[in-house]
């Protein structure tokens, strides 16, 4: 609906891209009014940051355009990921939803701790912040949503109903993350941005 009504707005010659992280796509190039200039542009979150893009076409695309969106990828300072075939999830999200999902089904078994799941994966992986703390920042209205659909797809998605209330819990009580200023840890200051919060003990060895 949004690309309907826009799409009479722009040049013939403009490139078109979308940002979001789950769909094709494909799902809005017709609407675009220009779809072989039309394309997936995902940025990871934050941006600047990170610095790695998506960059997904879909099967009318001009190969030109993805192209020019690569090279200007790299000219703002990111790393293109080129997608050479439509993914729901593109690349560093089918991954991370994985890692998500893992620490989901720890946490609503009661295996470890949202603080410990977090601290295991900050020091094996040298990471500022665990999947708890990522989630927070990246909205968990937002990390429900893709839940209930995953769950949705797949009947058999192992603890769904579980994490489903973890998270709907969150949501209704407003503890969206970062943004509402609690969430799994509270904000401005959450904890593991504490020093302290995670230990990294050098090991002695005998010689």
């Amino acid at each position: 609906k949004v690309w309907g009504e826009f799409s009479k707005y722009f040049k013939k010659d403009a490139i078109l891209t979308t940002n979001t992280s789950t769909l094709l796509p494909s799902l809005f190039a017709e609407a675009s009014g220009n779809p072989s200039r039309f394309l997936a542009w995902h940025f990871a979150m934050p941006v600047f940051i990170l610095n790695i893009v998506d960059v997904m076409p879909h099967a009318g695309t001009d190969p030109a355009v993805t192209e020019i969106m690569i090279e200007h990828s790299r000219r703002i300072g990111q790393t293109p990921i080129y997608i050479a075939k439509e993914w729901p999830k593109y690349v560093y999200n089918e991954m991370f939803t994985s890692l998500l999902a893992a620490a989901q089904r720890l946490a609503v078994n009661g295996v470890a701790s949202i603080e410990d799941i977090d601290r295991a994966w900050m020091v094996i992986m040298e990471m500022p912040r665990g999947p708890f703390g990522i989630m927070d920042n990246v909205g968990l209205d937002t990390c429900l949503a893709v839940t209930k659909e995953a769950v949705a797809a797949d009947p058999n998605y192992p603890y769904g109903k579980e994490i489903i209330a973890m998270l709907q819990a969150k949501v209704d009580a407003n503890e969206l993350g970062r943004k509402t200023g609690k969430g799994f840890y509270t904000y401005p200051n959450p904890a593991y941005e504490q020093p302290g919060f995670v230990e990294r003990v050098v090991p002695k060895y005998k010689k």
